[in-house]
């Protein structure tokens, strides 16, 4: 283990987000108008960087990034941030993530994900950061990479006795090993039942979030928009984690990132 420096290695996902706001969100084969759409920066595992380094923590990421402008940008968006892009690559010919997300009056999203680059992201990619890896205190991966990638981190972070937060989201098959070693696995209510979990981070939106018995109300917010107000939990929880901060403590801070997240517009505040 490292000396707890706050030290995290994020393993995921970079997405431009392209968004526009309705009334209430349409049926099966319904066209209804939105608002101007508006382009910013989101992804799960990027969400989650940010979020972390927000929170204090020494962050490095591990994922890939189209050569269009959109990734030039991004990268230049996390340097900016003090995020390590050593392992951000780039990927020729293919274009960066994008998410197309839909927000309702109600501040709820639904959200679809064209992977992009983020899904040529390989085992051979994450092993190439086995030294960074290595020297984490919390290594942070989602699901909106491959399989092999999220194998391979979690066998590196096995390897060098190395904590691993998981976002299992979206939802898949995944093996249960996974959901087993992570400490913890982080899901919301719905994910929660989709992988049969006894044992998790539970997110629970307006509620707060419950672990290990521990139940968080959030603090009273005006909530303008819901989308990555979980990554933001997540990116704060494995801060802190990292920090060696005990878990009621990380799960307050956590609780507290995630319901400030939904006070602005898009996934990452400006």
């Amino acid at each position: 283990m490292s000396d707890r420096r706050g030290r995290v290695v994020v393993v995921g996902s970079l997405n431009v987000d392209l968004v526009t706001s309705v009334a209430r969100h349409p049926g099966p084969g319904e066209t209804i108008l939105g608002s101007d759409l508006t382009r910013s920066h989101g992804g799960k595992g990027a969400n989650q960087a940010l979020a972390a380094a927000r929170a204090g923590a020494q962050v490095a990421f591990v994922g890939r990034l189209g050569d269009d402008s959109d990734g030039a940008q991004y990268r230049t968006a996390l340097r900016a941030a003090g995020i390590d892009d050593q392992h951000l690559r780039t990927t020729a010919g293919v274009p960066t993530g994008t998410a197309l997300i839909v927000v309702d009056g109600a501040g709820e999203n639904t959200i679809v994900v064209a992977p992009g680059a983020n899904a040529r992201l390989s085992a051979e990619d994450v092993r190439a950061a086995a030294d960074v890896l290595a020297d984490a205190d919390v290594v942070l991966v989602q699901l909106e990479v491959g399989d092999e990638a999220v194998s391979a981190a979690f066998a590196l972070a096995a390897e060098h006795g190395v904590r691993v937060v998981l976002n299992p989201s979206p939802v898949r098959t995944v093996p249960r090993a996974w959901l087993e070693a992570a400490d913890p696995t982080v899901v919301n209510e719905h994910e929660q039942r989709a992988y049969d979990l006894a044992e998790a981070c539970v997110t629970l939106g307006g509620r707060g979030a419950t672990w290990h018995g521990t139940t968080v109300a959030p603090p009273a917010t005006e909530v303008v928009d819901t989308t990555g107000a979980g990554d933001a939990f997540a990116g704060a929880l494995a801060a802190a984690l990292a920090r060696g901060d005990d878990d009621a403590t990380a799960l307050r801070a956590a609780v507290a990132a995630g319901a400030e997240a939904t006070t602005w517009v898009g996934a990452q505040p400006d």
